[in-house]
């Protein structure tokens, strides 16, 4: 049962700047009060933050696994020790996301999900499923598996969706056979279409914002840009999503993916309000491995673990990345020349919009969820606590 917690002494982080020397009351695993200095709160459990950030949780809205386990494992093992694995770094929510694959092996994790979240206590809490494929464009597959690739079939995600309401994003190129009609359809059912392993130009991207699609995908990472054809320059989903205000982005913030000049310049141009830190970390993401398997481990991609990332055997592409979400603040901080409270907002506040749980989630105010953490100012997670409960405590 969620007991009664005021915690003390820190620094909290607000939408509008950290309040120094704050205090947080929680009660029956809600936030009751913020207040600027100590106040009484009877027969709750005292927590001196002992001058530490007192930090919203951060939100995971792309993640494929770590600890050793990915959710293409299809096993409630591998969701609830991914769930705390990533709890140890900060993250207190997750959209935990599968790779193109077998529909069976699709269906195995979409069961796991629903068996890990009825007994999920000791983790990040999950907020929906995202389905990363098996509608990409073959050009831009990167790691996934050129196998599974297809284009839309109503009668399979209409089958999917209506058994599965976990499913609360769904990741695809906009410019395939029948694409447009599954971003309506997606639409239609308050599940978020993202623009994902694409070669669309800019008319194409934008008709799919137009309907539905209204997120990028790891943006700049199997991804468009200007491309020529027949000597014709044409713009992609990057220029798209960099002329479209309101179209959101996440990006893969572990400082490989992309470089601190692209850092910068997507902050400069969508903004903390329209940009989503995310991890999408696979299995070594944790460890210490230099080889590992992306996806499910019987029939997963063997990849490469070096240079801080996770690879093709032969080098050519990323295949995800090792990182956590406490990497993510400590790479926008440092590359990306962001300010604390900035780079907690595309890590909390944002993509709580973006997934529509904003009314509970993202941010340390009355009535939201209890989800917050105590960390230094090297991002060292002292603490995690969701929804009340103290899911983490370092030593």
């Amino acid at each position: 049962m969620a007991e009664r917690f005021k915690i003390f002494n820190g620094k909290v982080i607000l939408p509008g700047g950290i309040l120094p020397w704050g205090t947080v009351l929680i009660d029956d695993g809600r936030i009751v009060a913020v207040e600027a200095a100590e106040v009484d709160f009877a027969d709750a459990t005292l927590i001196d933050a002992g001058g530490q950030y007192i930090s919203p949780g951060f939100i995971d809205i792309h993640v494929h696994g770590g600890g050793g386990y990915d959710f293409m494992d299809g096993t409630t093992e591998a969701f609830l020790q991914v769930a705390k694995l990533h709890a140890k770094h900060g993250t207190t929510a997750m959209l935990p996301t599968t790779l193109t694959s077998e529909k069976e092996d699709l269906l195995a994790t979409l069961d796991a999900y629903d068996a890990a979240s009825r007994i999920n206590v000791s983790g990040a809490s999950f907020i929906g499923m995202h389905l990363e494929g098996p509608y990409f464009a073959m050009s831009q597959r990167g790691a996934q598996d050129p196998k599974y690739i297809r284009n839309p079939d109503p009668a399979e995600y209409r089958e999917i969706l209506e058994k599965y309401p976990s499913v609360k994003r769904w990741s695809a190129a906009p410019e395939l056979p029948g694409a447009i009609a599954f971003g309506q359809y997606l639409r239609s059912q308050n599940v978020v279409a993202a623009m994902a392993h694409t070669d669309a130009v800019y008319e194409e991207a934008l008709e799919a914002f137009r309907n539905g699609y209204s997120l990028a995908t790891h943006f700049y990472s199997a991804m468009s840009g200007v491309t020529r054809r027949n000597a014709f320059r044409y713009a992609g989903v990057v220029e798209t999503a960099y002329l479209l205000d309101e179209m959101d982005v996440e990006i893969i913030a572990d400082g490989v993916h992309l470089p601190a000049p692209l850092l910068q310049l997507v902050v400069k141009s969508k903004g903390k309000e329209r940009t989503a830190l995310i991890t999408d970390a696979m299995r070594a993401a944790g460890t210490e491995v230099t080889e590992s398997v992306l996806g499910g481990i019987k029939n997963g991609l063997p990849v490469l673990v070096e240079d801080g990332v996770a690879k093709l055997p032969d080098r050519t592409a990323f295949a995800g990345s090792v990182a956590t979400a406490d990497r993510l603040v400590r790479t926008m901080l440092e590359m990306a020349n962001c300010s604390l409270p900035d780079t907690i907002q595309m890590i909390t506040a944002t993509p709580a919009r973006i997934m529509g749980v904003d009314d509970v989630k993202g941010s340390l105010q009355k009535g939201k969820d209890a989800d917050l953490l105590l960390f230094d100012e090297a991002i060292h997670i002292g603490m995690t606590m969701v929804k009340g409960n103290i899911v983490y405590q370092a030593s």
